[in-house]
């Protein structure tokens, strides 16, 4: 075992360290419950001080790779399910859905007109065409939160937001990231080795407070957050906000920003970017699944040039480019006015629908939250608990848990208010009961702030 390791180490550092042995464990060479060597064993075959060593362990232990049982020793973790996989459907179909976190089909523009304008293959062209349409890279620059040094165009929000991580985060990198956060986002960052971080949110974004503390102490290598419509929370950042956590990030000259705008057209409150305080540290991700619908399957990436173009340079060795086909009907899309106005009415009926179910948990007593976007964030006495008193009203919930990089308060459930298009009464009577059962007597009455942010 000890050969093994000190054989596949090249670099002595506490990071090289860990990568060597995470490496070994994802190649299968380190099995699950296989125990480690000794830090000191370690480091003596090294040549290194057991400190060395200890951070090491330290960094595997935070990514989840390893785990320590006390005076047993340090072991080999089993492999760890995925945080997207534990918010997968329910095993049997139930009559209201709302687990999903997509938009509502019916909110979604027709793409008929735009599909027959653009199938005359105008936008055929060469391998060695730029990877985006001039025309689409022209209105992308107009919505802008900020002027982007660089623009390109990926395959959805998860890709822009895969492609940038793995270029600048590297295994025992400390990121942070807002607490509770988007799972696939935590599971990409696990996957590289990163030590994640929570920031706690309040009404208008992360806490300035807390992110200072973070910062000052030992400066990460990135922030990823949800400018607006935060999933699952709801919560959108403001522009006071935005500039107060921009003076501290100055602190950290480093750090990049990473903004995944996912909500895009359909969230109610106004573009907000932190580029435009820290426009050469931020990179801004525009999504269009939730607005113009999940199968365009693309997105926006814009930022400093030095980010951008190793993303572009990149994807020449995978899929070269998005569709240029795809890329058509969003501009097509993005130009129409008529698709204007069904997005527009789409946010609008989104909000009508969030305030109507908020209404009727309000009455019952229950703190949820839902202020932008799509979903409702509930707390609840008892996260299963919860879950099987609401299919067994034939209503599937997301579990809050797979979202929390630290525990919260409380636990919580995430719902896709924006698939609820009637009978808030009843549902919110349902929710009411499996949240707080103790309470179903005389009305539910919640523990702590709906967001769990303290």
């Amino acid at each position: 075992m000890l050969p093994l390791i000190t054989g596949a180490v090249e670099d002595r550092s506490a990071r090289g360290i860990a990568a060597a042995v995470s490496r070994l464990i994802t190649a299968g060479r380190l099995p699950a419950g296989e125990r480690l060597p000794t830090v000191r064993a370690v480091a003596g075959s090294l040549g290194v001080s057991p400190t060395t060593v200890s951070e090491a362990w330290r960094n595997l232990t935070l990514a989840g790779a390893i785990q320590t049982r006390g005076r047993s020793g340090t072991y080999v973790s089993g492999p760890a399910m995925p945080r997207f996989s534990r918010l997968g459907r329910p095993p049997v179909a139930l009559a209201c859905d709302l687990s999903t976190g997509v938009p509502d089909p019916a909110l979604l523009p027709d793409l008929s007109d735009a599909l027959r304008r653009i199938g005359d293959g105008r936008w055929a062209g060469s391998y060695l065409d730029e990877p985006v349409l001039p025309e689409l890279e022209a209105v992308l620059r107009e919505r802008w939160p900020f002027r982007p040094e660089r623009l390109t165009v990926v395959d959805g929000a998860m890709d822009a937001l895969d492609r940038v991580a793995s270029a600048v985060v590297r295994y025992g990198d400390r990121v942070l990231v807002e607490n509770p956060a988007f799972p696939p986002l935590l599971d990409l960052l696990q996957s590289l080795g990163a030590t994640v971080i929570g920031v706690p949110l309040d009404e208008s974004g992360m806490d300035p407070s807390i992110l200072r503390d973070l910062v000052v102490s030992r400066p990460p290598v990135a922030l990823f957050l949800q400018p607006r419509a935060q999933n699952p929370t709801g919560v959108s950042m403001t522009p006071a906000r935005a500039a107060a956590l921009a003076r501290i990030l100055r602190e950290a000259p480093g750090l990049l920003v990473v903004e995944d705008d996912h909500a895009g057209d359909i969230a109610a409150a106004p573009p907000v970017s932190l580029g435009r305080h820290l426009p050469g540290r931020t990179v801004h991700v525009a999504g269009f699944s939730k607005s113009h619908g999940p199968d365009l399957r693309l997105a926006a990436l814009g930022g400093p040039a030095a980010i951008v173009d190793q993303v572009i340079d990149r994807r020449h060795l995978g899929p070269g480019w998005s569709s240029r086909l795809l890329q058509g009907v969003l501009l097509d899309l993005l130009t129409d006015e008529k698709v204007a106005a069904q997005v527009a009415v789409a946010r609008t009926t989104y909000a009508a629908r969030r305030t109507a179910l908020l209404a009727a948990l309000r009455i019952r007593g229950v703190p949820a939250g839902a202020a932008d976007g799509i979903n409702l964030w509930m707390p609840v006495a008892d996260q299963q608990n919860a879950m099987v008193a609401l299919a067994a009203h034939g209503i599937a919930a997301a579990p809050g848990a797979p979202f929390c990089v630290t525990p919260l308060g409380s636990d919580h459930l995430r719902l896709t208010a924006g698939l609820v298009a009637d009978g808030y009464d009843d549902l919110a009577g349902a929710l009411a009961a499996a949240a707080f059962p103790a309470n179903r007597g005389s009305g539910a009455r919640g523990r702590g702030h709906p967001h769990g942010w303290r």
